[in-house]
Formats: C-alpha cells, sequence, structure tokens
C-alpha cells in the first residue's frame, strides 16, 4: 500500500470514528455539540434519521480501511481486497451524501465539500488495486 493511499485512509476513518463518537456522546447528553457545526434542519427527526443511516456504512468503511492499512503492514496480501471494500463504501457514503444535498439544493461547503471528497479520493485509487487484485499470484 502506498503512503499515500494509507495517510488517505487513516485521516479520514479517524476523523469519521471521532465523529460517531462524538455524535454517540451527544445523544447520550454527554457532550454538546454547537449547532453551528451541524447539518441543515439536524433537529428534525427525518433528518436526524437520515444522518444515523450514515453510522454502519461509515463505520464499516472506516473499520476495513484501518484493517486494510494494518494488514499492508503485516505484508499481508489480503490488504487489497480489503481496502477495495473500504474504498468503495467511502465511495458510496459520500455519494449518498451528495446526492441529499443535492437534491434539497443545499450545498453548504461545510457538508457538501467534504463528502465530495470522499466520492472522489478512492476513485485516484481503485482501479490500480482491482487491476492487482485480478493478476494471477
Amino acid at each position: 500500500m502506498s503512503k499515500r493511499l494509507a495517510g488517505l485512509i487513516l485521516v479520514t476513518d479517524t476523523l469519521f470514528l471521532t465523529y460517531w463518537f462524538f455524535s454517540l456522546l451527544h445523544i447520550f447528553g454527554l457532550f454538546e455539540l454547537p449547532a453551528s457545526m451541524m447539518y441543515g434542519d439536524f433537529e428534525e427527526p427525518r433528518v436526524f434519521a437520515w444522518n444515523w443511516s450514515f453510522f454502519p456504512i461509515d463505520v464499516l468503511f472506516s473499520l476495513s480501511g484501518l484493517l486494510a492499512v494494518r494488514l499492508s503492514r503485516r505484508g499481508d496480501p489480503r490488504w487489497r481486497p480489503v481496502a477495495i471494500i473500504s474504498l468503495c463504501l467511502t465511495f458510496v457514503a459520500g455519494f449518498m451524501a451528495c446526492a441529499y444535498w443535492a437534491i434539497l439544493g443545499e450545498f453548504d461547503p461545510a457538508w457538501f465539500l467534504p463528502n465530495l471528497a470522499l466520492v472522489i479520493w478512492p476513485l485516484f485509487f481503485l482501479p490500480s488495486l482491482i487491476n492487482a487484485a485480478a493478476q494471477p499470484t
């Protein structure tokens, strides 16, 4: 795994796990998130549910990404398929969020651009990972 890919995975996945950690603390009343940092209409039940619908996919892409980095550092060739899974889930999570905000016509850079980054950066690595995984050993 290239240093660039490992770095992007580590930063993205650590940030997402941190986001969900503080979101869980907020749910349990242990941490107050400033309203200025929240997405539009975050207090509406449907929007709240929409946001939490991303929890499973975000945790899955984060944990699989961290596992891919760990496997790569150990020299375990299974890192490639695990990284492919992680990057596909990352792309899908970002794409779903961008689609939601685009349908609403809300392009708040604080929320739209990070999700757009989740769509774009995996595309730089997926083709080569898929090609390498398809090569006979």
